[in-house]
């Protein structure tokens, strides 16, 4: 039997209102999924924070069978699900995702350390300037920024306390999945925006080449969030992967 339910992972700082320009292309043929991560909206926060609490979290609210897409910390969200309930996910679809953030020895495509730091301090000093300053990092280049500018800024999770924030960032700096993306067999599509900003391109690239079933997709004149740059196009690219 075909699965037909997909679930949408919003990243860092947003909501699952992001996806609402994608959810209505796909909604046509898919039951749609975009709920809040844990500790956003009216979702109830981890009891600890880590990849393995979000999936648990969100994987016994989930359909039994469904194909998931995740988008910058959701894609790492995504990659943790798979790998922990393999029979659950379906299929995979992975946008402006990387399995290390944080930069590494050997591992150069990422954020520095120093930049997180950095987000964490002023997340207690300046919040509304933070948010407002990875709104604009996360359109910055994009060909189509005055339309993924407002879009982001209303999808941002007003409602997640800081220290929900906070262990976002500290699940960004400390995961590093690249060891186990290697035994995650499903069939994935990794689609990154060509100026991307926020996750080099290159690390997306790298993550296709360890997924053993990947294909790596770039959208062009696209940054971080080429669902709300070019949300038909990328709507057309999920379908024709998850029907075929």
């Amino acid at each position: 039997m075909s699965v037909r339910d997909v679930v949408l992972l919003h990243g860092w700082g947003a909501s699952g209102a992001v996806w609402s320009a994608l959810a209505r292309r796909l909604a046509p043929r898919y039951r749609v999924h975009a709920p809040d991560l844990p500790g956003y909206g009216k979702t109830p926060d981890c009891p600890r924070g880590s990849l393995d609490a979000i999936v648990e979290s969100l994987s016994g609210t989930a359909p039994r069978r469904c194909h998931v897409v995740g988008w910058s910390l959701g894609g790492e969200v995504a990659l943790a699900w798979a790998r922990r309930a393999p029979r659950q996910v379906s299929r995979l679809a992975l946008i402006a995702t990387t399995p290390c953030f944080a930069r590494r020895p050997g591992w150069s495509c990422a954020t520095a350390p120093a930049t997180l730091e950095e987000f964490r301090s002023r997340l207690t000093a300046d919040r509304g300037g933070l948010l407002a300053r990875f709104v604009a990092a996360q359109a910055k280049g994009d060909s189509r920024a005055r339309r993924v500018t407002p879009a982001l800024q209303a999808a941002m999770a007003d409602d997640a306390s800081d220290a929900v924030l906070a262990s976002g960032l500290e699940i960004l700096a400390r995961a590093d999945l690249r060891g186990g993306v290697r035994h995650v067999p499903h069939r994935a599509l990794v689609l990154h925006g060509a100026r991307d900003r926020i996750v080099p391109p290159a690390a997306g690239r790298r993550l296709a080449a360890m997924l053993p079933h990947a294909r790596y997709v770039p959208v062009r004149s696209a940054a971080h969030a080429p669902f709300l740059s070019q949300p038909r196009r990328v709507a057309l690219l999920l379908r024709a992967f998850l029907d075929e």
